[in-house]
């Protein structure tokens, strides 16, 4: 089965890869011409946004995600945000070790909602995936990308950018929602 998964980031599609191993999916990027519009108002409406917009252009099996890092002490920000929250990866890190400065509550989660369109371009399955942690003072550990240096991963003494990827592709909000689909789409068939 061929599904595009509704990306214009290389990371995500390869970790979705791993995270899928051998399961008989093959995933592709979205044909030319992707470019949603990410104005929905929760994780869900702009998975939905994104897998849309991969259908419009590819029309087929089409797999998205919208994920960010919610962060109690800021009311669940960067949240939506999490890609747009300052302008380098560096920046964003930054701004969110500063706004942390004056608080001990630092508990935070990714969040991660997928959602499945068929080859007709009608939603078939919604899921989300959530990985509990909290933000530490100082950056730790060289794998990953986004804020895994900075994410303390419950019940583990690493950060997300500690883990292996073997590690993460088991744990991560990303492969506790796609892990979902994965059983979806075998139940399916």
């Amino acid at each position: 089965m061929k599904i595009v998964f509704a990306t214009a980031n290389p990371h995500k599609l390869e970790e979705v890869k791993a995270i899928c191993g051998d399961c008989n999916i093959e995933f592709a990027l979205p044909n030319e011409g992707f470019t949603p519009i990410e104005n929905g108002s929760t994780f869900e409406e702009n998975s939905l946004i994104k897998a849309k917009e991969a259908y419009r252009v590819s029309k087929t099996y089409c797999l998205a995600d919208d994920s960010g890092l919610c962060v109690e002490a800021l009311d669940g920000a960067p949240g939506l945000y999490s890609a747009r929250y300052a302008g380098t990866q560096n920046e964003k890190i930054e701004k969110l070790l500063n706004e942390l400065s004056g608080t001990n509550n630092r508990a935070a989660k990714f969040v991660c909602c997928m959602t499945l369109l068929d080859d007709k371009g009608n939603m078939i399955y919604q899921t989300t995936g959530e990985c509990k942690g909290y933000i530490v003072k100082k950056r730790k550990g060289i794998n990953g990308f986004g804020y895994d240096p900075i994410f303390l991963v419950d019940g583990y003494s690493k950060t997300m950018a500690e883990l292996t990827s073997e590690e993460k592709n088991k744990i991560s909000h990303r492969a506790i929602a796609l892990k979902k689909v994965l059983k979806f789409l075998q139940n399916m068939s």
